[in-house]
């Protein structure tokens, strides 16, 4: 079985080249699950129903968010009942939901989760302890809720939305053994540390950014720019040049849910559109 996570999608740009890029992705890497982190594809911050409709319609299973979860208010009633994924160490009383189980159609379930971490960001609970959580939370509710897709407790995919590398690092060897793989989101930036860990969980700090790559973290250079130099209030504009989907694929053992090889997937939408894709 293999799943796909693609990098947070930005603007515009990301939402187009998604549209172009993720049909022919899963055709050609066979894919059984397509994951996106969409926290920033409503010009860059938070995410509205239109464009909920518009990824879905690309071909992607589930969305999950960020410390942008809220910044749309006009998505909070689809947040109850669609595959969206707000981070799951926020308080209980936070509108959404913490996890999803998606089905593919070769009848895997797949347990989706997000996580923020706490360094540069809003305060959160312990991300560790909420991991626990979830995994416990979702085996029990699969077990006595008949109207919910059963989980396993075999496939487990994490989006682990931070900012430390080294709080990454962690979390990938604290679910280690746990969960098929910890993927993390929010740099914007790709690294190339992608592995998979001794007790069978594929993991990665950040599988990087689907947006304007000739930008700042797909904002425009000249505001950004702008705002370092002179101190300037200036509104960061969505770039434009250079667009490209980021993501990392993991294959999984379709018996034990473990992961059996990892790899990043790079593709630009010019060249996409060149080759017919």
């Amino acid at each position: 079985m293999r799943m796909m996570l693609i990098g947070d999608i930005v603007g515009g740009p990301g939402r187009t080249v998604c549209s172009r890029v993720v049909p022919m992705l899963r055709k050609r890497e066979r894919l059984d699950l397509v994951v996106a982190n969409a926290e920033n594809a409503a010009g860059g911050s938070g995410l509205t129903p239109e464009i909920y409709t518009a990824l879905r319609q690309a071909e992607i299973d589930v969305l999950t968010m960020g410390d942008h979860v809220y910044r749309r208010r006009e998505i909070m009633p689809l947040l109850a009942s669609e595959p969206i994924v707000r981070p799951g160490n926020y308080p209980p009383e936070a509108p959404g939901r913490s996890w999803v189980v998606a089905t593919t159609a070769a009848g895997h379930r797949v347990l989706v989760c997000c996580l923020l971490g706490r360094t540069f960001m809003p305060p959160v609970d312990c991300p560790f302890r909420a991991a626990d959580r979830l995994l416990a939370e979702a085996c029990r509710v699969s077990a006595n809720d008949l109207d919910l897709p059963a989980w396993d407790g075999r496939f487990a995919l994490v989006d682990f939305h931070a900012e430390a590398t080294s709080d990454k690092q962690l979390m990938g060897r604290y679910l280690d053994g746990r969960v098929s793989a910890v993927l993390g989101t929010h740099t914007h930036v790709v690294t190339a540390d992608e592995q998979v860990l001794p007790g069978g969980t594929a993991f990665q700090c950040d599988v990087g950014m689907t947006g304007p790559h000739h930008s700042i973290l797909g904002r425009r250079i000249d505001r950004v720019r702008e705002a370092a130099l002179t101190f300037t209030p200036t509104h960061f504009e969505v770039a434009s040049g250079d667009v490209r989907l980021h993501g990392t694929i993991v294959e999984v053992n379709d018996l034990s849910g473990r992961a059996q090889g990892v790899w990043r997937v790079a593709v630009d939408l010019d060249g996409a559109m060149a080759a017919g894709g």
